[in-house]
Order: structure tokens, then sequence, then C-alpha cells
């Protein structure tokens, strides 16, 4: 086990950073995670793909970054084929791996970035499929005794981009290892949104696969989304609000042009992407941040951003489109 000192965390975050860890171990399996958490380092931070992040200041005690591997097919039939991954595993080089062993459920959190273990805990999602469509169970090592635990479905207790590591359970756990169900043949193809739709008319598809689904989604968050190699940014920085439909009303009423997708339980969702956009910061540059000329919901940093530059935007966006709209937009990203 190696305890890096004094290490800069700005590698292993995708807003890029220039965040420094007292100490650092990198865990690439269960026996070195315990043997971390018997060191007297407190507190300790969990640190995954670092692309649901927003840093703003140095980490005292321990950061652990889970760097466990493996994806072991653990039994199939005709219909159904179930996976176990381990939790440091990319998400996205996952999602391929599936799709070339002809697996289906998760073509479309194609280009997601992030690991295994943090998908969880967001309940990632995109393009009509969540996480908790295909989750079956996932273990978990408790950070203050290191002992193993099983989580099942509904010990999650998933939400939109939320789950209980979010909540009640909070910095409580490792997860090591996430089992899911997909199909092997006969898959259930989502193709609701008109972006996908879109896509795969233009790829001139007409008969999709779960590859060509893909194929779509990587292309459409592409032409979205900057890479974090170029450009630092987490990606969606804001959940999309869901509204009542009564509250709804009386803004279409105020902004017949608003975009909205009608929810069960008499909810509608409002993309935050569009409420920041008629708030006048799609493209707008703040000092050495700004939000994303191709897509307002991402905030990035142009090169030299501190974590507080970052928030403080953050909190401004909130403030312009709760005076415009009513309503508050809540980060997507984990703030610390």
């Amino acid at each position: 086990m190696i305890i890096l000192k004094n290490r800069s965390l700005q590698p292993y975050n995708t807003f890029g950073l220039d965040i420094k860890a007292d100490n650092l171990i990198k865990v690439d399996s269960e026996q070195i995670l315990k043997a971390a958490l018997r060191l007297a380092y407190r507190p300790i931070f969990l640190l995954g793909g670092g692309s649901n992040l927003l840093l703003t200041k140095d980490l005292k005690g321990l950061v652990l970054k889970n760097e466990i591997k493996g994806i072991q097919i653990l039994k199939k039939n005709r219909q159904t084929a179930t996976i176990a991954v381990g939790g440091g595993e990319n998400w996205h080089e996952l999602v391929l791996w599936c799709i070339q062993k002809n697996l289906g459920g998760i073509e479309n959190l194609s280009l997601i970035p992030g690991t295994v273990g943090a998908a969880p805990i967001q309940n990632i999602g995109a393009y009509g499929v969540e996480l908790k469509d295909v989750f079956i169970k996932l273990e978990a090592i408790e950070l203050t005794t290191g002992k193993k635990k099983i989580f099942r479905h509904k010990d999650c207790q998933f939400g939109y981009r939320d789950s209980i590591f979010k909540t009640a359970l909070k910095g409580q756990y490792c997860i090591t290892k996430v089992y899911l169900q997909l199909t092997r043949n006969r898959h259930i193809l989502h193709l609701d949104y008109g972006a996908i739709k879109n896509q795969l008319a233009a790829n001139n598809i007409q008969q999709a696969t779960i590859k060509d689904i893909s194929d779509a989604v990587i292309q459409i968050r592409s032409s979205k989304l900057p890479d974090p190699q170029n450009l630092g940014n987490s990606g969606s920085f804001f959940k999309n609000p869901e509204i009542s439909r009564t509250k709804f009303k009386k803004l279409q009423a105020k902004f017949p042009n608003i975009v909205f997708y009608d929810l069960p339980k008499n909810k509608v969702k409002v993309p935050a992407g569009w409420l920041i956009e008629q708030c006048g910061w799609k493209g707008k540059r703040v000092g050495n941040t700004g939000a994303y000329a191709k897509q307002a919901l991402v905030l990035v940093n142009y090169g030299g951003a501190t974590g507080k530059e970052v928030k403080a935007l953050a909190s401004t966006i909130i403030k312009s489109v709760k005076d415009r709209f009513g309503i508050r937009l809540s980060p997507e990203v984990n703030v610390i």
C-alpha cells in the first residue's frame, strides 16, 4: 500500500481543479481498502472518476481513489445475463464491453463519465434509462468498521439522480462491486427521446440495434458536451427540476414557449438547460468560468479557475433562474 503525500488531484477530477490531498491511496482491492481504513488518517474522502464532483478546498485526512477492477458474467439464460463489475471500472468502457457481448440495457447510458461504483450513488440516467432499471445489488465496505454490506435494490432508495448514498449514508460506504441484469436478446430499446430518433434517422438506421443506439448517444453527447481533456467540466451541473402541473400551467401562461416533459403523479420536468439559456447564460464567460456555448447546463473551467469560482457562478445562475421563473435549481454534482 503506497501513501501519496500532498498530492494534487488535478488529474483525478474532470473540472481540472488543482486541489491537494494530504494523503492519497489508490485502492485496487478490498484488502488494500480495509488496510487503508485501519490507518489513523481522518476524515476519509472517496474518489471515483472525479466526474460528478466540484472540489472547493484542499482535502485533509485521507483520500481513497477507487480502482477496483473486474467484469464477470455470473450467470445467463436465453433472455438475460447477470454481471458483476468492480467499482473502479470506467462506466463507458463497461457499456462498450456489454455491447460487444450483445448485452442490452445500458446502451442509452453511453459516454457518461465516471466509475461503476459512483453510478448507483447518482442513479445515473440519460435518454429515458436509469441505472436502477438494470440494478440488482451492490457490495460496499463501511468506512468506520471495514465490514462488507450488501445493498439490494430497495435498500438503495433510488430517486431522480439520487440514492441513499447521497442522503442518509453519504460518505459512509465505498462501493466495491455492482451487479446488473442485462438482456441477451429481444432487447428493450428506449427510443422515446427525439434526439435519439433524429440521430438514428441521420445515420440512416431503420431497425436499430443496441450498438446503433450507443453510437447515436455518443454522437449526441459529443456534439453538446465538451471533452474534459480539452475543457474542464463535470457534465450536467444541475438537475432538471420537476414541478407540479399546477405551477407549470402558471409558468406556461407566462412563457408559452417553455420546454417540458410530462411525468407521472401530476408532475412536469422542465429542462434546466433551457431555463439557464433563457436567462442569458449560454456561452457567457465569467472570469475563468462560464456556461458552455453549446449547452448552458454545463459549467466549464476555461483554465486556472478555482472550485470557489465555479461554485460562485453556479450560485449566481441559481438566483437568476429563481428570480425569473420561480424555480430553484439544484446541483447534480457533489460540491465539497
